[in-house]
């Protein structure tokens, strides 16, 4: 929707009301990613494109009358058939298409949404696209990371929804979730679309050694944009590291200073110091303990090396309070043996940390799961 806002809140400031088309799911090689949309405002004019011509045609008449009748809908577009005037999409792909009406009476929040977004703060739009009740349709909570706004039409719905939208909006993920009628984690009878305004978050991942590279796989299956930085260019290449989405040659302290200082570091990053060579390590983690409060800083190293870590960095001058930030070794206790196996009780001391999970089994455990 980034495309078409601006737009779509002068309009809204205005008092009018705009047809809001959105792709809400996409299946095989649809034309356009989920989030993209299309406006139809009260002039009859548009903005947007959801196929790049295929079905715009169409979702300009399904916008009015969604403009006449006030009722949002959910379109479907696949694959034309033999008729020259059939509507659908050339491309072999289906894509499912959310109509609705946006006013101030229908989205009072939108302004707030806008605000944050213009401020690149973290922000999800939770819709209720299809409900057994149809009055439930169209409803939205406004989910960022410390508030609520909005209601979809009971308070263990809002729960529910709004606390997977968060776990969406902390990788950047957008997507439909399905819930039963009331919220229900395990059913069905209510479909929301979740669209997320945040960049991925950042895994920096210093060393290009064998954990790296499952390190990094790890990261992109959480969801992460995994940067690889390493000082050596013998080491740090592309044919050892394919999955990173950006690899560089640098010191690794140097490196992240820079990344600081031009304000690519925020409080979802994820510093892993997989290096274990104090002449990188000291450096790095000196820069690390000075990155926002929420940031995961963790680095790799049997005992010994870690007890030598924290003697050199206290002669350093790091604080108590600094080296209580490190999670040194890394990852939890789940005694693996292989990179890979070391990858994931990293990623899973990542997944604990973030949303205050114990890292216990669930059997030793009470309360609720997903809390």
């Amino acid at each position: 929707m980034r495309e078409v806002l601006t737009e779509l809140v002068q309009r809204w400031e205005r008092g009018e009301t705009s047809a809001l088309a959105t792709v809400v799911r996409t299946f095989r090689s649809a034309p356009q990613p989920p989030g993209a949309a299309m406006l139809r405002l009260a002039d009859e004019s548009v903005l947007g494109s959801v196929s790049g011509g295929c079905v715009e045609g169409d979702l300009y008449e399904r916008g009015g009358d969604v403009l006449e009748t006030g009722g949002p809908m959910l379109q479907r577009y696949g694959v034309s058939d033999d008729d020259a005037f059939a509507v659908g999409l050339t491309c072999g792909g289906v894509i499912d298409v959310f109509v609705e009406p946006v006013s101030k009476e229908t989205f009072a929040d939108l302004d707030v949404l806008a605000a944050d977004i213009a401020a690149e703060r973290p922000v999800a739009v939770a819709t209720v696209i299809a409900h057994t009740d149809p009055e439930w349709v169209g409803r939205r909570l406004v989910v960022r990371p410390d508030e609520v706004r909005g209601s979809l039409g009971s308070e263990f719905a809002d729960h529910a929804v709004a606390d997977d939208a968060r776990g969406l909006l902390a990788v950047g993920a957008t997507e439909v979730l399905t819930y039963g009628p009331a919220g229900e984690r395990r059913g069905e009878g209510m479909e929301v679309f979740v669209n997320s305004y945040a960049p991925r978050p950042r895994m920096l991942v210093f060393g290009a050694i064998d954990f790296a590279a499952a390190m990094a796989r790890q990261g992109k299956m959480l969801g992460y944009r995994v940067t690889l930085c390493d000082a050596r260019p013998l080491f740090a290449t592309r044919a050892r590291f394919p999955e990173v989405d950006e690899l560089v040659v640098d010191w690794p302290h140097r490196y992240l200073r820079a990344e600081v200082d031009a304000g690519r570091v925020d409080e979802r990053t994820v510093v892993c110091i997989l290096t274990h060579d104090p002449k990188f390590d000291v450096p790095v983690l000196q820069v690390a303990f000075d990155l926002p409060e929420g940031c995961y800083i963790g680095a790799m190293g049997s005992r010994r090396t870690h007890d030598d870590r924290m003697d050199r960095l206290r002669e350093a001058g790091a604080t108590e309070e600094q080296l209580a930030r490190l999670h040194s070794p890394i990852g939890l206790d789940l005694r693996g043996r292989t990179p890979e196996e070391t990858a994931v009780s990293i990623a899973a001391e990542i997944i604990a940390r973030r949303w205050g999970g114990s890292g216990q089994s669930l059997s030793l455990t009470d309360g609720r799961i997903h809390a």
